[in-house]
């Protein structure tokens, strides 16, 4: 907890610094032995993640791995991060897949299991035969269709 403090402590103090203490870094790396590269990236973490928007349960990986997104993304991010106990890793990981699912891309498959009565299953088969679709791709329909609907309402 100390150390990702001290990271934090750094950072801030460097974006603090940068107009009036231009010798700045060097005297961190004197008094660190952290690499120039390692505070500057410090720096940039920490400007472009607020204290407003900081988790402490998070270590500065894991807002580094979100700097570089808008104000609402990193909170979206930091917030299931959060939640979801998610290493820095997993929260690396989570972000490349959902950029994989942007608009023009490949989307991602998501598996949802549903547990329904026998009777409501075979009303569902009657009314995709009806429409002529297979029974996930009406389902599928049936959902966009209902959120449609919610959207508007709002």
């Amino acid at each position: 907890m100390i150390g990702n403090s001290s990271a934090w402590w750094l950072g801030d103090w460097l974006v603090y610094g940068e107009e009036s203490f231009p010798g700045r870094y060097r005297l961190a790396i004197s008094q660190t032995n952290l690499s120039y590269k390692t505070l500057r990236n410090y720096a940039w973490v920490a400007r472009n993640v607020p204290m407003s928007r900081r988790r402490d349960t998070l270590s500065l990986q894991h807002h580094a791995q979100v700097a570089a997104l808008s104000a609402d993304e990193q909170e979206r991010w930091l917030a299931r991060a959060e939640e979801e106990g998610w290493p820095q890793s997993r929260l690396r990981k989570e972000l490349q897949a959902s950029r994989v699912s942007a608009p023009g891309s490949e989307p991602v498959t998501v598996t949802v299991t549903v547990h329904i009565s026998f009777e409501r299953e075979q009303r569902w088969k009657v009314a995709a035969e009806s429409a002529s679709v297979p029974l996930p791709e009406w389902i599928a329909q049936t959902l966009d269709h209902a959120a449609g609907h919610v959207d508007d309402e709002r």
